[in-house]
């Protein structure tokens, strides 16, 4: 092949690059889409299925949620895997914040915790208001207890309880204690199937279809308060976050028309978070 030639193939296959190369640009810039991590609890309630589509319609943009535990969910934005995380376990968000992973957490909403338990209720406890006094007798009385294990919100709420009651759960646990290492869907199914206690959160409760011999038997302590907060992931630490996108899923849900639409999300009548993006204290 001539030098003319040859310098003329390499220029076309130059532009052929570079044609491809926007074409690649272009795809990626068209993507709007983000990912959520979440708690179980957003996604076993039915909030998403209700709420995103209202988000999608509005803004273009295409959730994708990796629904976990609320470690789980927060190590995914450590990582960089998520582009918004949407959790409840305060402290551990305040953890997150501190080590740089997000510059600003946006509480959402809340609802409450509720001790679920079979309806021959072995422990005796039906009834009563003080979920400390209640986990107490289900130790003592070693009647099967059922814990997620999977460093949730849920599960870090029930360690946290433990502890308040003045035990080390951990070491006086024992063949009445199961721990499954499962979301609050499963942990639910494994309680109707052993008939045995755990906590839920009250949406995944009233979302859970088959409730088999359960119930709830003790609600109301203000202990059982569940909060909701929900950050972008820092993308200074992680330059492929979509930090417009991300940002504009955290708006809507602290928008007006957001927590409208979460207080609107009801089963059977009944309202399964309650909105306080206004409440500087959530």
């Amino acid at each position: 092949m001539k030098p003319a030639a040859r310098t003329r193939t390499w220029v076309a296959l130059g532009v052929a690059a570079l044609a491809l190369s926007g074409v690649a640009t272009g795809a990626q810039a068209d993507d709007r889409s983000i990912v959520v991590a979440s708690t179980t609890s957003t996604q076993d309630s039915g909030l998403f299925e209700y709420l995103l589509p209202l988000f999608k319609e509005k803004t273009g943009i295409t959730v994708k949620v990796v629904a976990q535990g609320t470690g789980q969910a927060l190590d995914t934005g450590r990582r960089g895997d998520a582009d918004v995380v949407f959790v409840h376990a305060k402290a551990a968000e305040l953890k997150f914040l501190a080590e740089g992973e997000s510059l600003r957490r946006y509480p959402v909403m809340y609802n409450d915790f509720v001790l679920i338990g079979p309806k021959s209720d072995p422990a005796g406890i039906k009834g009563l208001k003080d979920i400390e006094q209640a986990l107490r007798t289900i130790k003592d009385k070693q009647a099967p207890f059922v814990s997620r294990g999977d460093r949730s919100g849920t599960h870090l709420a029930e360690l946290a309880l433990w502890k308040a009651c003045g035990i080390d759960i951990e070491r006086a646990r024992g063949p009445w204690y199961k721990s499954i290492g499962q979301g609050m869907g499963a942990a639910l199914n494994f309680a109707a199937a052993s008939n045995a206690y755990l906590l839920s959160d009250r949406a995944t409760w009233i979302h859970f279809a088959n409730k088999a011999d359960l119930e709830i038997v003790v609600q109301g302590d203000r202990r059982l308060f569940n909060q909701y907060g929900v950050m972008l992931v820092n993308p200074a630490k992680h330059p492929n976050v979509r930090r417009a996108l991300g940002q504009a899923f955290i708006d809507y849900l602290i928008s007006p028309e957001g927590q409208r639409a979460i207080a609107d999300y009801r089963i059977d009548g009944q309202q399964l978070f309650y909105p306080d993006a206004g409440d500087p204290g959530a």
